[in-house]
């Protein structure tokens, strides 16, 4: 049997009763403005202005309670609108579960769209704003704030924090292949991949490539032994010096040039090492989860639709 999306608005709308206030909290970054309806949408009792902060929250409860208590209600619902980050301490951390109280989301788009129900303008105000969100849960137009497990929550930061740094991390490696290219484009004539380990040491021992002119093939050779056991060649080592004598890049603003590719790569190591730390904790929380084993354990590639 098909399941129709009426059907579960139908539901939404039929768990608000004549029992429920219906609180809307139009969401910012330091102060909030809740306001409150009946299930028919009867605005009750005046706006509240509350703080992000454990007393702002507080005031917002004993808020709600004398409400209550004054229209003789049991039940109350909170909707709000999933406002960057700005919600997460009042419903996504639990502060509204552990006062049993239930937490919902709104669409910001279908907020904007029924800015026009309550007064016929699209004016807009945080008391408005408020007004509207409740008039939308209690129309049905929500979803449940839904909580999982600490190492779900873990594995959700982990993965936002390495979306961060991988594009940091590309940022980097774009930049030093421009730099390449701009002072010495024919290093990728000795390097087919300019961020192998050979590439990157030459980089940071041999940056500009009048530095490379003024050494010996020994030279450059002792330098790649210092971090590398195996080492490229001595052919490769001529070729690089032939290929800075010769080369067709900048040649201006070398100081400049030099201080710039440390800084790539100084980016490039930091990224590196801390998508490493990032991907080892991921790791240790995905073995905390049950029946994780088995999964890891099965070979082959996996293509992502």
């Amino acid at each position: 049997m098909k399941f129709k999306s009426q059907d579960k608005q139908n539901q939404l709308i039929e768990n608000i009763t004549v029992n429920h206030i219906v609180v809307g909290v139009d969401i910012a970054q330091e102060t909030h403005v809740a306001r409150a309806v009946n299930f028919r949408g009867v605005a009750l009792a005046n706006p509240l202005v509350f703080s992000n902060d454990e007393d702002g929250f507080k005031s917002l409860y004993l808020w709600i309670r004398d409400l209550l208590a004054s229209f003789k209600l049991t039940q109350v619902i909170v909707g709000m609108e999933p406002t960057g980050h700005y919600w997460f301490s009042l419903a996504g951390a639990g502060w509204l579960k552990n006062k049993a109280i239930e937490a919902v989301l709104v669409n910001p788009h279908l907020v904007k769209k029924n800015k026009e129900n309550r007064d016929n303008t699209r004016s807009k105000s945080d008391k408005k704003d408020a007004l509207v969100i409740a008039d939308m849960v209690k129309n049905g137009y929500y979803s449940p704030v839904r909580f999982h497990s600490s190492e779900y929550e873990e594995l959700r930061v982990l993965m936002a924090n390495r979306e961060t740094v991988v594009k940091r991390l590309v940022s980097a490696v774009n930049q030093i292949h421009r730099w390449v290219d701009i002072v010495f484009p024919e290093l990728r004539q000795v390097f087919k991949i300019l961020t192998c380990k050979g590439a990157l040491l030459t980089l940071r021992l041999f940056p500009l490539p009048a530095e490379l002119c003024k050494l010996s093939p020994d030279d450059v050779i002792k330098g790649w032994q210092k971090s590398m056991k195996r080492h490229s060649r001595v052919h490769r080592a001529h070729l690089l010096i032939d290929l800075a004598k010769q080369t067709v890049g900048s040649k201006q603003a070398s100081h400049a040039y030099k201080l710039h590719l440390e800084q790539l790569l100084e980016e490039h190591d930091l990224a590196t090492k801390q998508l490493q730390r990032i991907e080892k904790e991921a790791k240790d929380v995905v073995e905390r989860i049950p029946y994780s084993g088995k999964i890891l354990a099965i070979t082959g590639k996996v293509q992502l639709l």
